[in-house]
């Protein structure tokens, strides 16, 4: 019933339920093909209404599953699929349909393609824009190798088609002459959401989704007649011909594959990508073809296919938590605190109230940032430049160089695409461009190429940049504000993925003084690089008492040999003070320091020091990897001399060195031993509390 709400789709599956791999699919006609695609759209609905996960990009590629299973051979043909946030149908016709319960959870299947989960895998991906040149190097390699065949089919759609390297392979395909076929498949949808207000409109954040956009406009849909009779004119193509390719920029003028084919590519379309009919015959000619030319396969889809909340939504509902599916409403949390995300759009709104100068960029994530918010306040201050992270990045340096104050707002996991850009563009000329890495530290469902591990180690080693990540909602609304007056060159805040704590655990666990018990609507500038000290010995909050708590040393810590410090960077702060408390409760002589670094650079290393003299022992704790906070601590340390007379004990509590599979964030953070039940045992092995066992008797 498609005529709802409520919605429902077949409640048996017959053809679905025969399949285990591709193979299984060969027998069928047109019309079981077309069946079987209505059956896997409801399967993808039943099961991810029950876990949650990418929706409508998987919903709108099901005819497109079906027809490149059925024609091509995986896998020894490979189909890369880009991002691979649609690759749910892809999935259950390749033998994985019954771990879909398990899907984005602990020990279950990937929402994402991985090579190590299935041979019919050909590509991991998770970040967008790969797919043409893994499918180049797989056609240049079989090529070399004599395989038998040599069929590589790259699937991506046109947000992802903004990125530079998109173009990077396609002008190398074209010159190179590798067989492969890339199927652009157009959505319209190239930002998440697309249709956030800004500089450019309520328009896709791409001239070229406007240029595509017109191809399908401008002819109707190419059918499978129309296809074979162009086709055989211009393939095989084993010579070059003037008349030819006279011929061949007349066609792109006719068909609007001019760019395309300007680029070296034969380009077919556009095509209804929902339309079995025309696709399959229209991919066999393709697949049975001798020519080595590049192909651009252009398909019309509509995202969320099917299911007409998902084809309403403004988001299309692209990635969603649990929702019914009879009505396409999605559960969520009643009363909860509102996401770090949006207390830094809504912070970032009061600084462009006060100040004109304040700009936000986006690479096609205005939802993920907060750039949405900010842009339905300020749409002529709000940049979307698509998926092109290096761009983002130089643009931020241009408008930095004449007087802006933008804000760069990157997840931390895509800010590793503008590396060099931040290097060379922005910090070797000091330019104060402010970078906000939303998603630091680990993040759950999406697993590792969406984790934000990195970028303190990556950041921490350029020289000019100030590196600041808040403990909670207070900070984070003090660091936009510090980050807006920082003109003295560039700065980098980043936060997790999560909710602010709201005023109860901040007054009794953080010790804050709220007035009237509420958070401050706006922050207030820190001082750049000074951290604080949180909590001493007894539990006695120096933000509230000040000198005065010195007395609770009198009953523990009394000798700095019982007196451990914990210096936390970024909000790993909540369980380092759950942690203190616990280890204080269990041992009555132990005394434990909690500070908050707030900046890793500068350093504050007057706070350090303090922290040595006063403690036989200092951990480090942080959301990132090897290389990144405790490593410049102990980088410190031991050019201070702190380590030489072995009278200080460090350990620095970082991310292990290995990728963290899908799972909750408190499941990441346990398996990373980070959570306030490791701090305790950290601490108490360090005092000589627990026995520590030997490294060979594990």
């Amino acid at each position: 019933n498609l005529s709802g709400p409520p919605y429902s789709g077949p409640r048996i599956k017959p053809l679905l339920d025969g399949i285990n791999s591709p193979n299984d699919m060969k027998s069928l006609d047109i019309s079981e093909l077309k069946q079987l695609a209505h059956e896997i759209r409801w399967d993808v609905l039943e099961n991810v209404s029950k876990t949650g996960g990418h929706l409508s990009s998987s919903l709108g590629v099901v005819e497109l599953t079906v027809a490149l299973h059925y024609v091509f051979d995986m896998p020894e043909d490979d189909i890369i699929w880009d991002v691979s946030h649609q690759c749910y149908p892809h999935k259950m016709l390749t033998g994985r349909r019954s771990q879909f319960p398990t899907l984005r959870q602990q020990g279950g299947i990937s929402g994402f393609c991985k090579r190590k989960e299935s041979v019919y895998d050909s590509f991991g991906a998770g970040h967008s824009t790969t797919s043409i040149s893994a499918a180049q190097g797989m056609s240049v390699a079989k090529s070399m190798l004599n395989k038998r065949k040599n069929n590589n089919i790259a699937v991506i759609g046109d947000g992802a088609i903004t990125g530079g390297m998109a173009y990077e392979a396609m002008n190398s395909a074209g010159y190179l002459k590798n067989r492969m076929i890339v199927v652009l498949n157009d959505n319209g949808q190239v930002s998440l959401p697309t249709g956030t207000q800004s500089a450019g409109g309520v328009i896709p954040a791409s001239q070229l989704s406007a240029y595509t956009s017109n191809l399908l406009v401008s002819k109707p849909f190419q059918d499978f007649r129309d296809f074979a009779k162009n086709f055989n004119k211009i393939l095989p193509e084993n010579i070059q011909d003037v008349n030819k390719r006279i011929d061949e920029y007349a066609r792109g003028i006719v068909s609007g594959g001019t760019l395309f084919e300007e680029l070296g590519f034969y380009y077919v379309g556009p095509l209804d990508g929902h339309d079995l009919d025309n696709m399959v015959p229209i991919l066999e000619k393709l697949r049975d073809s001798d020519s080595n030319k590049p192909v651009l396969l252009h398909i019309k889809t509509n995202k969320g296919q099917g299911y007409p909340p998902a084809e309403a939504a403004s988001d299309k509902m692209h990635g969603v938590g649990k929702f019914d599916l009879g009505t396409g409403v999605q559960f969520k949390s009643k009363g909860g605190q509102p996401s770090l995300t949006s207390i830094f759009a809504n912070a970032l709104i009061d600084q462009a109230t006060e100040d004109r100068t304040v700009v936000g960029i986006t690479a096609a994530m205005p939802g993920g940032t907060g750039m949405d918010i900010f842009g339905r306040r300020f749409p002529k201050r709000t940049f979307d430049v698509g998926i092109a992270e290096q761009h983002a990045v130089t643009f931020a340096a241009g408008m930095a160089c004449e007087g802006l104050k933008p804000f760069c707002c990157i997840y931390s996991t895509f800010l590793q695409r503008g590396y060099d850009q931040v290097i060379h563009d922005v910090a070797v000329q000091n330019l104060p461009v402010r970078f906000m890495l939303d998603r630091a530290g680990l993040v759950g469902n999406d697993g590792p190429t969406h984790h934000g591990c990195y970028d303190l180690a990556y950041m921490g080693a350029i020289p000019n940049l100030t590196i600041m990540s808040p403990s909670d909602e207070i900070e984070l609304k003090n660091m936009v504000t510090t980050c807006a007056l920082h003109d003295d060159g560039p700065t980098v805040l980043r936060y997790p993925r999560g909710t602010g704590y709201g005023p109860k655990i901040l007054q009794e666990l953080f010790g804050y003084d709220l007035e009237n018990g509420a958070i401050p609507a706006k922050g207030t500038a820190l001082p750049i690089g000074k951290g604080r000290i949180v909590r001493v010995p007894g539990g006695i909050n120096l933000a509230k008492y000040g000198a005065s708590s010195q007395l609770s040393r009198l009953n523990r810590g009394r000798e700095r040999k019982d007196r451990v410090a914990i210096l936390s960077f970024g909000t790993r702060l909540h369980e380092a003070l759950v942690a203190a408390n616990e280890v204080e409760e269990s041992d009555p002589t132990i005394g434990v320091t909690v500070a908050d670094a707030r900046f890793m650079k500068p350093l504050d290393i007057d706070l350090v020091r303090e922290l040595v003299d006063e403690n036989c022992a200092l951990i480090t704790i942080e959301e990132g990897s090897i290389g990144g906070f405790g490593s410049h601590v102990l980088q410190f340390l031991s050019l201070d001399g702190a380590l030489d007379n072995g009278q200080l004990k460090f350990r620095p509590m970082v991310l292990p060195d290995v990728y963290f599979e899908a799972a909750t964030q408190a499941e990441q953070y346990e398996e990373a031993g980070l959570n306030s039940r490791h701090i305790k045992g950290t601490v108490l092995r360090m005092m000589e509390r627990i026995e520590i066992p030997v490294l060979q008797d594990l």
